[in-house]
């Protein structure tokens, strides 16, 4: 413990000779289609990996709208900082700065994700040709609901709206791009009669590909058509999220640009990332020897509590390679010296029984809640390691 608190001591004092100066902020004028508004570029980045935020904080018109369309919190979390990454493809975080989506309302989204109304449908529910916007298939409401939902699922389950803005002189910022993110569905799920049992129907990888594709060219046209994003580029990625109740987030698989002015998306291009949960039958087959690292860590956690068998793992993949690993251990504690010492011991197995090229971290929990967070960071030789009191 005393070990602990003077290499955390030692850190804050590094980092506080060594931190910028937050005060030195650097402020342009935002254009855009109604009125110049100030704005402010924070002058520090806290890596290559993340986008400085234009400031004030401008939330999106449909900020909040995307918890009700996406699965789970882990969906939730990959989604928004996964469509950053596929950003990185098109927009340097050097030379662009990040805002919320501002083009894509709450009404137009929604409209969006409906499913597309026949002629009588729209008679009955009162819309125009021109209101008839839902980029999710019909459902004629012939035959059995079963039979219906089977032929014609939702695919689209929610939209994202990211704005790269980029200095234009010295003094100002103006919309440099638009990254686009499509949830699209892996289990659609529906009742035969309302508060009824919900059912679900399995969408194929390939299926999902096809209506993506499909939907982000029509996305692109309806885009071009909206003030000011006539001729920004635009790159436009497709996530496919995982069912309700799975434990790992889905991930992006393709993604196609727009340049300048341009209607028409260039190739797709392969996103090769996924998660993988540890242990399980996946990790057995295509990743046996990151597995194998991780059993052997867990065999050691549960050799200091022999009737404990909770550890969970989360490995992100680049490709075939293991790029970071999360592992989550909730365990009940009877005092704090003795979460502190399993601290120092499960510290001690990360830094000997995983690769350095890995980004290891562990969450330690209890009842009581956050107990410890453990961090090694890819090819560093010491972990960061904070016990919260």
């Amino acid at each position: 413990m005393k070990k602990i608190m003077m290499i955390l001591f030692a850190l804050t004092l590094l980092l506080a000779g060594c931190a910028p100066n937050f005060n030195k902020q650097e402020e342009v004028i935002e254009e855009n289609e109604n009125a110049d508004e100030q704005a402010i570029i924070p002058n520090y980045n806290i890596s290559d990996s993340y986008y400085r935020t234009i400031l004030p904080f401008k939330p999106s018109e449909a900020r909040g709208l995307v918890v009700n369309n996406i699965n789970t919190k882990y969906d939730l979390t990959e989604f928004e900082t996964g469509l950053m990454r596929v950003a990185q493809n098109n927009f340097d975080t050097e030379k662009f700065f990040f805002q919320e989506g501002q083009h894509l309302d709450r009404d137009t989204i929604r409209s969006w994700l409906n499913r597309e109304y026949t002629a009588g449908q729209l008679k009955k529910h009162k819309l125009e040709e021109n209101e008839n916007l839902g980029l999710n298939p019909i459902d004629d409401e012939k035959g059995d609901i079963e039979e219906r939902n089977e032929k014609a699922p939702i695919y689209l389950a929610h939209i994202l709206e990211h704005n790269y803005l980029v200095k234009d002189g010295d003094e100002k910022v103006k919309l440099g791009g638009v990254v686009i993110g499509l949830a699209m569905n892996s289990v659609h799920y529906y009742q035969k009669e309302q508060y009824g049992a919900t059912f679900e129907t399995p969408i194929g990888h390939k299926k999902i590909e096809e209506e993506g594709k499909k939907m982000a060219e029509e996305i692109l046209t309806r885009l071009r058509g909206m003030e000011g994003l006539e001729n920004v580029p635009i790159t436009i990625a497709l996530f496919e999220q995982q069912s309700r109740t799975s434990v790992v987030p889905g991930n992006f698989f393709a993604y196609a640009h727009a340049g300048e002015g341009s209607n028409k998306l260039g190739g797709w291009e392969k996103v090769d990332e996924k998660y993988v949960l540890f242990p399980s039958g996946e990790a057995e087959k295509n990743h046996r020897e990151d597995l194998t690292s991780f059993l052997n860590f867990k065999q050691d956690v549960e050799k200091y509590f022999p009737n404990f068998n909770g550890v969970i793992g989360n490995g992100f993949y680049i490709g075939d390679q293991l790029n970071q690993l999360n592992i989550e251990i909730p365990i009940q504690f009877y005092g704090k010296a003795e979460a502190v010492g399993f601290t120092q011991y499960v510290t001690s197995r990360i830094m000997n029984m995983f690769p350095e090229y890995i980004s290891v971290q562990v969450n330690i929990t209890s009842v009581n809640g956050p107990e410890a967070l453990i961090v090694r960071e890819s090819n560093a030789s010491e972990p960061f390691v904070h016990i919260y009191q």
